[in-house]
């Protein structure tokens, strides 16, 4: 249920936002002109920039923030387009899952969420332990809690890096499935 929330907080936030700056841009003279010819499937139909948006859960604790340099939303696919997306996703907690890209994209009704070019999650643990996962593509399933990748991973930790061709991540267990070619450098204590 929080994540059908975040998806509806997140899209509603940025309508009302593309609303309110819509409503100051109307003019008579708009009412006037001619629509296109038949819209085009990047056809956008609103934008927002410079965009930050927080929501918190049932309980009142941070569940997520979320900053973006540019969000648009194509008309005909439903999606929404993200420039430079910055999260940090705290599920209730103090330490946060920071998410960042160049790129991404939300499918229609937020159940998919793609990360394009230089993804980046890094997180520091309760002993102060980073760990940083990189990969130029990462698609994430809020909703079931999931992500997964198929192109190459590098997992840098405090005991060493791990690097693999292809990921599942099992968000609420914390786990980590690595799909081929596994290579690891760790330090042994």
């Amino acid at each position: 249920m929080p994540r059908k929330l975040f998806n509806v907080a997140l899209i509603a936030g940025v309508a009302l936002l593309v609303a309110a700056l819509g409503f100051w841009n109307l003019s008579p003279e708009s009412f006037n002109q001619q629509p296109n010819a038949a819209g085009t499937d990047t056809a956008i139909d609103f934008y927002a920039t410079n965009t930050y948006t927080v929501q918190y859960q049932a309980d009142g604790k941070l569940h997520y923030e979320l900053t973006a340099d540019k969000v648009e939303h194509l008309r005909a696919s439903d999606i929404t387009l993200m420039t430079r997306p910055n999260m940090n996703l705290f599920r209730g907690t103090e330490l946060p899952w920071k998410i960042r890209s160049e790129r991404g994209e939300v499918s229609s009704g937020g159940t998919e969420v793609e990360l394009i070019d230089s993804v980046r999650v890094d997180r520091i643990d309760a002993k102060g332990r980073p760990t940083i996962l990189t990969t130029s593509r990462l698609t994430i399933f809020p909703e079931k809690e999931y992500a997964q990748t198929q192109q190459a991973v590098r997992i840098d930790a405090a005991n060493g890096v791990t690097t693999a061709q292809g990921m599942k991540a099992y968000l609420n267990d914390g786990r980590m499935l690595l799909l081929s070619n596994v290579r690891g450098l760790h330090e042994a204590r």
